[in-house]
């Protein structure tokens, strides 16, 4: 158990390994900046660098033999681990055993500053960056700082490039990222992997079950607009709306000088 937050964990080198949250002890990559509260831990990272362990099929470097050999599996296109719930296959248990989650609702990563409750360990150590002030990847364009690496990558794509690499397989769209692509194709197949806990309500969107829980179970928080008091499910709502009051037109139409809110 660890003396500072009372955490527990199954063996000494994990919680050696957290005890560099607390004590701020920070191994950084001299390669790509990336931080490790550890050195064994960097040491596994190196071996991406190396390329010590590269797939033959994509060219994906993995940070250990283990790693690698569950990654071959995702070319087998074998899926031998099925939701009992709503009966989707993944190539790995451990996709299994977070998908699962949206089901069960199971949130067992709590945040040791908040007690913000996470359904991922890398939801949490991205979220603890939040307390931290913590932006260790910086873009080499406009010097701009994120959290983690996978935010870098969809900013350069959006803000310093044009290019669309993830194509729709059923209509051909193009996107910018995997997750824009994934969401899309929800359309197509009518996937509704969010579940009401209080009826037999599906949805595509994590968006649509919050809605349907404020609205039909009164669970969840109202938006009120402070000004007309009109009340939104989704605070990004509210903040569009809030944009008619100040009579705010950000969006500028490229072909001619007339705006539009």
């Amino acid at each position: 158990m660890c003396t500072v937050c009372d955490k527990r964990f199954k063996g000494k080198r994990q919680l050696n390994v957290h005890k560099g949250i607390h004590t701020g002890e920070i191994h950084t990559c001299s390669r790509c900046d990336k931080t490790f509260s550890s050195q064994s831990t960097l040491c596994r990272h190196m071996n991406i660098h190396t390329s010590k362990y590269k797939c033959s099929v994509c060219g994906k470097c993995c940070v250990s033999s283990l790693e690698l050999a569950v990654h071959r599996q995702s070319h087998s296109g074998e899926k031998l681990f099925e939701c009992t719930v709503c009966n989707k296959r993944f190539t790995r248990s451990g996709y299994l055993v977070v998908h699962s989650r949206i089901h069960s609702r199971e949130k067992p990563y709590i945040c040791y500053i908040c007690d913000k409750a996470f359904s991922q360990s890398s939801y949490l150590n991205t979220h603890i960056r939040v307390h931290t002030g913590d932006k260790p990847y910086k873009c080499s364009l406009c010097n701009k700082s994120f959290t983690e690496p996978s935010s870098l990558q969809q900013h350069k794509r959006r803000a310093h490039s044009n290019s669309r690499p993830y194509e729709c397989f059923f209509c051909g769209k193009l996107f910018k990222t995997n997750k824009e692509l994934k969401q899309h194709v929800r359309i197509h197949n009518d996937a509704k992997p969010y579940s009401c806990r209080h009826c037999s309500g599906r949805f595509t969107w994590p968006e649509q079950l919050k809605t349907h829980l404020l609205k039909s179970h009164n669970e969840g928080t109202w938006f009120t607009c402070n000004i007309c008091q009109k009340k939104f499910t989704l605070k990004g709502n509210l903040k569009q709306h809030l944009l008619r009051h100040e009579d705010v037109k950000p969006y500028v139409c490229s072909e001619c000088p007339l705006y539009s809110s």
